[in-house]
């Protein structure tokens, strides 16, 4: 498994910047660098978002829309509520329906990215707790 330092170099986007605009959605340090211009007048948002290891977001919603994560590094975790995480790898695709509570992010041994599309508004929950994550292996 690649190294965070050498994701910038073998990452199929740009790493972006720390993502410090969401810094207290997520445990731990995210970096997102935006695919689509707002300028394009499109409603949705495009954004590779990168995690280092063992950072996660909050469980959140998706309402009046969806959310589709296409993975391109690493390995990471996604769950819905009241289901088993799922472990995921470079050329995943995870659907999340409109109104779905559930969170993303990185193993704890691995730098974690996708790209997120998203259509709607966010609605930020409960931190996922360390003792939640500790239990997920990897």
């Amino acid at each position: 498994m690649a190294k965070f330092e050498e994701l910038k170099n073998e990452g199929v986007f740009p790493v972006g910047d720390k993502n410090d605009a969401y810094a207290k959605y997520f445990i731990g340090q995210s970096y997102l660098q935006g695919l689509v211009s707002p300028d394009d007048n499109i409603d949705v948002s495009v954004g590779n978002v990168t995690f280092e290891p063992g950072c996660r977001n909050d469980w959140h919603i998706h309402h009046d829309g969806f959310q589709i994560l296409l993975v391109t590094g690493g390995m990471g975790w996604y769950q819905e509520a009241g289901k088993p995480a799922q472990l995921l790898k470079k050329g995943d695709v995870v659907a999340i329906h409109d109104g779905v509570k559930h969170w993303h992010g990185a193993t704890k041994d691995s730098w974690f990215s996708h790209v997120a599309i998203t259509k709607g508004t966010s609605e930020w929950l409960e931190k996922v707790t360390d003792e939640e994550y500790a239990k997920l292996g990897k």
